[in-house]
């Protein structure tokens, strides 16, 4: 089945509810207004459409941008040797689903009414071998699919084969607009160059493009380029995560940014938001949110009511979830909590019923420290990833947080 065959499609794969599209719209209008997002209607003109089946069933911008966000670490085999990487990426683990086992996981996974689009994470997913074969079985699901990948594989026979599969974006790693700090990250020469023309194939295959970077030490200094190279790509999203020295990133820990580090990222955000068309979306960063509307002075009433609407902070098993490539089920990549497995219990069953993630849906009582008491928790809630890398409890205050804990400090 191409991509266009629609009338095959399941109901959820073609139908948007008014008020989810009313939702989605809603907090980018928001979010808009709070930067001053002057090109804002660029950006409704040339992505809006595009980002509606990314965003896939959002309830809210949240620390990652859309909630309702299942990835799977499909494999944590890799073609790279990233110096920050999560996954600690080498080799396939011996324990991976299997294609059968990996089909019955999508199945169930679509049955949960939230979720409308999976992503594909690794590792690097195209190194699977039954890669295509999964793609296409979650797009018979009525699953958007989305591919997080380092662009080093992609050619344009493989972008076109990617898109017949149903990919909607692919959401590729740049570290750096110089290609020496991006190929130093990645930690092999020549992948700035092969990434960039792993963007040009799948832009000429139609696929939506998204571009994911890690801020640290090493690129700090190249942010602003970096922003503005998304932009001119066509990037409708960018994902500005933040280094977590969890898995091969705790080697190189001191390249974390500081408390005045993330205060001067997310501030540097807003200040660039203004001038691209590309939207930003921190993540482990979730401060964004309740310094936005400080900037604004909209602290109380009405407008910290529509915030709660559209602002969810850390996503953290509140609509995040990211499903390990033998099965474990934990709130996110630096959340490293397992709630089960889906080869023991159905991801379905996990998801409403695990106490790991009923205990991160109600941080109004759970949370720990500063975050626990801060009156901006349920549009912040702190970084559940940094806590637990420097901690060692996924619950206790984000100690990167320049918000004071009543809301009253820049």
């Amino acid at each position: 089945m191409g991509l266009l065959d629609m009338k095959d499609w399941p109901l959820k794969a073609i139908f948007w509810p008014p008020s989810l599209v009313a939702r989605q719209f809603g907090s980018a209008v928001y979010f808009g207004f709070l930067v001053g997002w002057t090109r804002f209607p660029s950006w409704v003109i040339r992505h809006g459409i595009n980002s509606l089946p990314i965003a896939a069933g959002a309830t809210g911008m949240g620390c990652i941008g859309f909630p309702a966000h299942p990835a799977w670490e499909v494999t944590s085999a890799c073609n790279l040797r990233c110096i920050h990487c999560h996954a600690t990426a080498d080799t396939p683990s011996p324990d991976e689903l299997t294609t059968d086992e990996a089909k019955r996981f999508i199945d169930d996974l679509a049955r949960v009414d939230e979720f409308r689009m999976l992503v594909y994470t690794g590792g690097e997913p195209l190194v699977r071998r039954d890669i295509f074969e999964l793609m296409h079985h979650s797009k018979q699901a009525g699953l958007i699919n989305v591919l997080a990948t380092n662009g080093t594989l992609i050619t344009e026979e493989v972008a076109f084969r990617l898109k017949e599969e149903g990919l909607a974006t692919a959401a590729v790693s740049l570290d750096s607009w110089r290609d020496t700090v991006h190929d130093y990250v990645r930690n092999k020469e020549n992948t700035y160059d092969l990434a960039m023309g792993g963007i040009r194939a799948m832009k000429k295959a139609g696929i939506a493009l998204q571009i994911n970077a890690t801020a640290m030490q090493y690129n700090f200094p190249d942010l602003g380029e970096l922003l503005e190279l998304a932009d001119s790509l066509g990037s409708g999203i960018m994902l500005m995560y933040q280094l977590v020295p969890v898995g091969r990133g705790g080697d190189i820990k001191n390249a974390a940014l500081d408390i005045n580090e993330n205060e001067r990222l997310l501030k540097f955000l807003a200040r660039k938001q203004k001038e691209i068309s590309t939207i930003v979306e921190p993540v482990a960063g979730p401060q964004y949110w309740p310094y936005l509307m400080e900037s604004k002075g909209l602290k109380n009433g009405l407008w910290m009511k529509m915030a709660r609407k559209v602002f969810h902070g850390c996503a953290a098993g509140r609509g995040f979830v990211y499903i390990k490539a033998n099965g474990d089920v934990w709130p996110c990549p630096f959340v490293e909590i397992n709630a089960g497995n889906v080869r023991v219990k159905p991801f379905s069953e996990i998801w409403r019923t695990s106490i790991v993630f009923r205990t991160l849906r109600d941080r109004e009582n759970t949370l720990k420290g500063k975050c626990g008491e801060c009156s901006y928790r349920s549009i912040c809630g702190g970084c559940r990833g940094r806590a637990m890398a420097l901690s060692g409890d996924y619950l206790s205050e984000d100690p990167s947080c320049f918000i004071e804990a009543d809301g009253n400090k820049l």
